[in-house]
């Protein structure tokens, strides 16, 4: 747990981009306007997680989740931003199951391309063979 006040607080830059964002260009804001952002932007995340660590708690469980989360946005009365991070986790989701499957894909030809080469390997090997016993052969011949 945080030793500090501060130390419960997002980062700077992160809010400060955040707001940036959301702002029309030409719009400036305050350092104080920034950091009241900031520690109201803290205070809902520690507050979301205490929600969502309830859920999980009625759950027996001691890892939230992505259901914890939604449930505890229900619970705080901010349902209207549910379905946009359902859609949200859907995305990521996509992405991730994406990322793995390149993954594997990669994996599996890099295991390909390793047996080609162990065989291609053998291959040689197997042709110095015949090439020593021929010249082996060739040399019993002329004896």
């Amino acid at each position: 747990m945080a030793e500090r006040p501060e130390d419960l607080n997002l980062p700077n830059a992160v809010i400060t981009r955040i707001i940036k964002e959301a702002l029309p260009d030409g719009v400036n804001i305050s350092k104080e306007a920034r950091s009241a952002i900031s520690r109201a932007a803290s205070v809902f995340v520690l507050y979301a997680t205490s929600c969502a660590n309830n859920f999980a708690m009625k759950g027996k469980r001691k890892t939230l989740n992505a259901g914890d989360v939604l449930s505890a946005m229900e619970e705080m009365e901010f349902q209207r931003f549910v379905t946009p991070l359902k859609e949200s986790l859907e995305v990521y989701r996509r992405e991730q199951k994406g990322k793995k499957e390149a993954r594997k894909d990669k994996d599996k030809k890099a295991d390909s391309e390793e047996q080609d080469k162990s065989r291609e390997e053998e291959n040689d090997d197997d042709d110095e063979r015949m090439d020593e016993e021929e010249q082996n052969d060739e040399e019993e011949v002329d004896n």
